[in-house]
């Protein structure tokens, strides 16, 4: 079936709304942590290794659960409701100061970060796998994820420039209280863009119904499923480039480019081509196979990045045009791996007569939060070792560790990623006959 227009813009609303906190915790948290709450960078390095692996393991606890709801709105959009309030509350509390001493604000960090994360699991879990119940169509759902990201990354862009002048605005000098106000008013923004996923959406493909639902044998079912492990690990290595270059990105115009006016603009314009990076990613795979245009894409970013490196401090036109081109390069990536979690949970029925769509799609929230945790703990610890002191003129070394988590540290976790995705066994004629099988309830791996 063909997608109306108002379904996928619906669905892309709700990654609009993820975005005015997974894009501020991907640019503004590390520093927030740093130049404005007060901690040290190993702290915070540390912090966000160990809470996002705490955080990490709730993903296929709420797959789980959303799998096993049963309402007459569905298994996942009910979530997108009773998820608004716990991330609104969650968002402020992560961007306010307490008056505490260091051990307290500590304390408050950790505890209100892994409420945060805890929060966007509740509601981000179910929403990544209402992709997978919508249509069954292979290229309707990389439409749909085109949309998703395209939303997403357009989003990301108004966050990522906004921001700043935000909470400049808001804080009237008071820095900390800029960025409680500025959560508050995302908060209610997303409250609006979730509301309109859930009236707009659909879901259409339900478990087989005499289908049984232990939670260790979709578990075990994982484990077995080689598509799966192969995002899983895609995913993971994908997202410390991702992450790696975004949080370094603000570091990199204070302290090494000393512009710290133009952190707005220059996230704006990579957000900006990862959405035409993503808008392009259907007429891509008409023309490539998803696993080879992965490859180039990957290997692309990975010469660009380490291009950047090069780049001397005072050529802004260079910085701009290179990470434009690595946004470019990189937006396909989203719709087409979300596309392909899609297809192994249609891999996944095919194989065991049991779906699982959303502990399926919980592994891409797992590796999106363990991998965003090893970037911030690198982060963290390579600039302590080096020399960072907050809101200071930074040593030649520790801006030398700056540029090299900007440049050649992800450009190595890209190349990584080329040899990865060779390994991905689903190609499109495959998927074909797996779906229509499907469709007529033929499941011949199945025991």
């Amino acid at each position: 079936m063909i997608l109306k227009l108002k379904e996928k813009m619906g669905y892309a609303s709700g990654d609009i709304a993820s975005n005015f906190y997974w894009r501020v915790f991907d640019v503004f948290l590390f520093i927030f942590y740093t130049d404005v709450f007060g901690l040290s960078a190993a702290a915070v390095g540390t912090m966000m290794l160990v809470t996002r692996l705490i955080d990490a393991f709730s993903d296929p606890i709420m797959g789980a659960i959303a799998d096993r709801t049963q309402t007459k709105y569905g298994r996942f959009r009910p979530y997108l409701l009773w998820g608004i309030i716990p991330i609104a509350a969650a968002g402020v509390l992560t961007f306010t100061v307490p008056d505490l001493g260091d051990d307290g604000k500590l304390v408050w960090a950790y505890a209100t970060y892994i409420f945060m994360m805890l929060a966007y699991t509740f509601i981000n879990v179910p929403y990544g796998a209402l992709l997978g119940v919508i249509t069954h169509d292979t290229q309707q759902r990389t439409i749909l994820t085109s949309f998703r990201f395209i939303g997403a990354f357009s989003g990301g862009s108004l966050v990522a420039y906004m921001t700043p002048q935000l909470v400049t605005w808001l804080g009237q000098g008071n820095e900390a209280t800029g960025w409680q106000y500025t959560m508050v008013l995302y908060g209610m923004i997303a409250a609006i863009l979730f509301t309109i996923t859930f009236l707009t959406t659909r879901e259409r493909i339900s478990p087989p119904a005499n289908q049984k639902t232990p939670v260790l044998q979709d578990l075990k079912d994982l484990t077995n499923n080689k598509p799966w492990i192969v995002l899983f690990s895609l995913a993971l290595i994908i997202m410390m480039t991702i992450s790696l270059r975004a949080s370094t990105g603000t570091f990199y115009f204070k302290y090494y480019v000393q512009r710290p006016d133009l952190i707005g603009s220059f996230a704006m314009a990579y957000m900006l081509a990862l959405a035409v990076g993503a808008a392009s990613t259907p007429l891509l795979t008409k023309l490539c196979d998803k696993r080879k245009l992965l490859m180039i894409l990957m290997s692309l970013v990975a010469a660009l990045s380490a291009i950047f490196y090069m780049i001397p401090k005072d050529n802004i036109a260079l910085m701009f045009g290179l990470q434009i081109a690595i946004g470019l390069a990189l937006g396909p990536k989203s719709p087409l791996v979300f596309s392909m979690y899609a297809d192994t949970a249609d891999y996944s029925l095919w194989r065991t007569g049991r779906r699982a769509t959303a502990m399926i799609f919980s592994a891409a929230a797992f590796a999106q939060k363990l991998g965003g945790a090893l970037a911030g703990a690198m982060i963290g610890w390579l600039l302590s070792s080096m020399g960072y002191i907050a809101n200071q003129v930074q040593s030649g070394a520790s801006e030398h560790g700056i540029v090299l988590l900007m440049t050649l540290i992800p450009a190595v976790f890209a190349l990584l990623a080329v040899p990865l995705i060779w390994l991905y066994p689903l190609s499109n004629q495959q998927l074909e006959n797996i779906q229509d099988d499907n469709i007529k309830g033929k499941y011949p791996n199945h025991a």
